[in-house]
C-alpha cells in the first residue's frame, strides 16, 4: 500500500490553489525550489506524474487532480478530527479568525467579543475586514476560521469545502437629507424615491443589493454619486447631495449630521447576513460559542 504523504499532500494543494510554484512556496514559508522538489518526490512515491510543463509554468496532471479530489475529502476529516479534539483539549479555550464586513464587526461581531471577554476569557478571537468574496476566500484558504459575509453568487454556497450558516435578515432603511419630504411620511415607500439622485457604489454586493431592491419597487435608480464608504456616504447624504440604501446594522449605530433614516415596512428590503465554516470543523466548540454570540447581537 502506498505511504501517503500529507505535507507532500499540502503542497500539491496549494500549488493548485495559489498557481503557481512560487507563489505556493510563498505561502508555505518555502522557497520554490523545496517545493518543486517534494512535488517531485511525491510523484516517485506514487508512481504517476503530478506536474507537466505549461509554457514556462507547469500544471497539475490529470493523476495529480485524480489525487486532489480525495486528498481533499481526507484533509476534511483530518480537520474534523482536530476539532473535535480541540474540544477535549481546550474546552472553552482556544482561537478564532473571523474574516467580515465592516457593518457585521461593528453590529455583530464586536458585541460578540466583548461579551466572550467575560465569559470566557482563555478564547482569543481575531479580526479581519474583509468584503463577501473576500472573506470566502480567507475561509478557503486557512487565513480565518469562521467568515461573517453577505449571501452572494459563487461563494460559499458553491464550494464544497465550505459550509454556509444563515444568520439573519438584515432589513435596509433609506438615509434622506435632514427636510427631505418623506422625512416625516408614515409610510415611505421606495417607489416614491424612483426621480431621487442615488449615491452607491460601482461595483461590488451593495450595488447590487441597491438596484435589486430599487427593481423590486419598480424603478432603476439614478446614481448621481459613486461611494462604497458608509461614512463619505451619509455625508453626502447629509448635504443634500442625495439619497441611499443603508443596513439597519449600520444605522443602530445612530443617524449621522443632517441624515434622516427611515424603515420601509411596506418594501421590507433587506440583504442575507450569513456565516461559514470550512467542512469539518462546523462542532468544534470555539467555534459553536462564537457564532452563538453573534447569534445574540441579532
Amino acid at each position: 500500500m502506498t505511504d501517503w504523504d500529507l505535507k507532500k499532500l499540502r503542497i500539491l494543494r496549494a500549488l493548485d490553489e495559489c498557481g503557481t510554484v512560487t507563489a505556493a512556496a510563498a505561502r508555505l514559508s518555502m522557497t520554490p525550489s523545496a517545493v518543486s522538489q517534494q512535488l517531485s518526490l511525491l510523484s516517485r512515491q506514487l508512481g504517476a506524474p503530478m506536474l507537466e510543463p505549461y509554457g514556462r509554468r507547469v500544471r497539475l496532471t490529470s493523476a495529480a487532480r485524480l489525487v486532489l479530489r480525495h486528498a481533499d475529502r481526507v484533509f476534511g476529516q483530518l480537520e474534523q478530527a482536530e476539532a473535535e479534539l480541540a474540544g477535549y483539549l481546550h474546552g472553552e479555550a482556544g482561537e478564532v479568525r473571523i474574516g467580515a464586513f465592516a457593518t457585521a464587526i461593528t453590529g455583530l461581531v464586536v458585541p460578540a467579543v466583548a461579551r466572550l471577554r467575560v465569559s470566557a476569557p482563555r478564547l482569543a478571537v481575531r479580526l479581519v475586514e474583509a468584503e463577501a468574496a473576500e472573506a470566502f476566500e480567507l475561509l478557503a484558504c486557512g487565513e480565518v476560521d469562521l467568515s461573517v459575509s453577505l449571501s452572494v453568487r459563487g461563494s460559499a454556497a458553491e464550494d464544497p469545502r465550505l459550509v454556509q450558516l444563515p444568520l439573519l435578515d438584515d432589513p435596509l432603511d433609506v438615509a434622506l437629507p435632514l427636510g427631505h419630504p418623506l422625512a416625516t411620511e408614515a409610510d415611505p415607500r421606495l417607489a416614491q424615491l424612483a426621480d431621487a439622485p442615488w449615491i452607491f457604489g460601482s461595483s461590488g454586493p451593495w450595488r447590487e443589493i441597491t438596484l435589486g431592491a430599487c427593481a423590486d419597487a419598480g424603478f432603476v435608480p439614478g446614481r448621481a454619486h459613486t461611494a462604497a464608504d458608509w461614512a463619505a456616504i451619509l455625508a453626502m447624504v447629509g448635504a443634500g447631495l442625495g439619497v441611499a440604501l443603508v443596513p439597519r446594522l449600520l444605522s443602530r449605530a445612530g443617524e449621522a449630521d443632517g441624515v434622516v433614516v427611515r424603515a420601509l415596512p411596506a418594501d421590507l428590503p433587506s440583504r442575507r447576513v450569513v456565516a461559514a465554516v470550512r467542512a469539518g470543523t462546523e462542532q468544534a466548540p470555539p467555534l459553536r460559542r462564537v457564532l452563538a454570540e453573534i447569534v445574540k447581537s441579532k
